[in-house]
C-alpha cells in the first residue's frame, strides 16, 4: 500500500471513530432504584408480619394481603435488579440500543406475578366462603392498619416524579437539537411504574381487608372477609392487565401509532426539499427516546445528512438511519 492509500485509510479510520456514538439512549433512573430498595426491605418485614399475623388471627383477609405482599417483596427486588443490571450493562456493546428494556422485561414479568397474585387470591377467598371459620377482628384490624400504613409509605416513594421532565439525550449527529416544545408521552418509567402498581394494589387490598373486618365486627358479616378478597383479585387483575399491554408494547416494539411517527413524517415529507418516506420503522429505545430507520424517496443528488438535520429538532428521536432513493 502506497503513501497516499495509507493517509487515505488513516483519514477514514480518522472519521469513522469522530463518528461513532454512544448507544446507552437511557440515563437510568437512580432515585427509583433507591426508592425501589427501601420499599423492598420494608415490604419483607411487613409480609411476614402479615402472613403470621393472619394465620394466628385467622383472617383471609389479612392473610390474602400478606400472600399479595410477598409477591410485591418479589416483583420490587426483580425492579431493583433490573435497574442494577441496566445500569451495570450500560456501554456493553452487545446491547445494540442499550440496556433500557431489561426495566421494560423486569416491568412485564412483575405483572404477570400480578396476575398470579390474584389468582391465588380469588382462589383462596372462594374457598374461605364455602368453608368459614372463625375470626379475631380486632388484631387482625390492627395488622392490616398497620400494612395499609407500610403500602401507603412505599408507594409515596415509588409515585412517578419523571413522567413529565425534559429529558436531553447524548447521542451525538454533529448538529445541536434546539426544540421549542416538549414532548411528555411514552416518559413514564415502566420498571418504577410496576413497582408502585404492585404497592398501590396491596394498598388497595389493605383497605378491603380493613373494610371486610369492620363489617365483621360492628355488623357481623363474616361473608365479608372472604368477599373483600375477590374484589381484591379482581382490582389487581384490572391493574395488571393494563401493565402487561403497556409493558408488551414496548417489548413489542408496537410503536408505529406513537405521536412520534406523525412528527418524523411531517419533518421529512413537508421540508425543503421534495421527498416522501416509503418505508419508516420507529421503536423506542428509553424513556420517551425513540430510534427510527427510513427509505425516502428524494430528488437525485439529496443526500441523508439533509432528514438528519430535519429531525435534529426533535430530540426525543436519539438514533436515526436512512436509506435515500433518487426519484430519477
Amino acid at each position: 500500500m502506497g503513501v497516499y492509500e495509507k493517509a487515505a485509510m488513516m483519514n477514514l479510520e480518522t472519521l469513522a471513530q469522530s463518528r461513532r456514538h454512544s448507544h446507552a439512549f437511557s440515563d437510568g433512573n437512580p432515585m427509583a432504584e433507591k426508592n425501589t430498595r427501601r420499599a423492598m426491605a420494608l415490604t419483607v418485614v411487613m409480609m411476614v408480619v402479615e402472613i403470621a399475623g393472619g394465620w394466628w388471627f385467622n383472617s383471609m383477609a389479612v392473610l390474602a394481603d400478606g400472600w399479595h405482599m410477598s409477591s410485591h417483596a418479589l416483583a420490587l427486588g426483580l425492579a431493583a435488579f433490573a435497574y442494577a443490571c441496566a445500569r451495570r450493562y450500560r456501554d456493553d456493546p452487545r446491547f445494540a440500543f442499550g440496556t433500557w428494556k431489561i426495566e421494560i422485561l423486569a416491568g412485564y414479568t412483575s405483572a404477570i406475578l400480578l396476575l398470579g397474585v390474584a389468582g391465588i387470591m380469588a382462589f383462596e377467598s372462594i374457598a374461605r366462603m364455602l368453608k368459614p371459620s372463625p375470626i379475631h377482628y380486632q388484631q387482625a384490624i390492627a395488622i392490616a392498619v398497620v400494612g395499609l400504613a407500610v403500602n401507603l409509605l412505599c408507594a409515596w416513594w415509588l409515585r412517578d416524579q419523571h413522567a413529565h421532565h425534559h429529558h436531553g439525550h447524548g447521542h451525538d449527529h454533529d448538529h445541536s437539537h434546539h426544540h421549542g416544545h416538549d414532548h411528555h408521552h411514552h416518559h413514564h418509567d415502566l420498571n418504577q411504574r410496576s413497582a408502585y402498581l404492585h404497592v398501590l394494589a396491596d394498598a388497595a387490598t389493605s383497605v378491603l381487608a380493613i373494610i371486610a373486618l369492620l363489617g365483621g365486627l360492628y355488623f357481623n358479616a363474616s361473608w365479608l372477609d372472604p368477599l373483600m378478597g375477590i374484589v381484591g383479585a379482581v382490582l389487581v387483575s384490572a391493574w395488571a392487565w393494563g401493565l402487561i399491554r403497556q409493558t408488551g408494547r414496548v417489548l413489542l416494539d408496537a410503536e408505529m401509532d406513537a405521536p412520534v411517527v406523525a412528527e418524523i413524517r411531517e419533518a421529512v415529507e413537508q421540508g425543503d426539499v421534495p421527498a416522501r418516506i416509503s418505508d419508516l420503522h420507529v421503536w423506542q429505545v428509553g424513556r420517551g427516546r425513540f430510534s427510527c430507520a427510513m427509505e425516502v424517496v428524494t430528488a437525485p443528488g439529496v443526500g441523508a445528512d439533509v432528514f438528519h438535520r430535519a429531525l435534529s429538532i426533535h430530540e426525543e428521536i436519539v438514533h436515526v438511519t436512512v436509506e435515500i432513493r433518487s426519484a430519477g
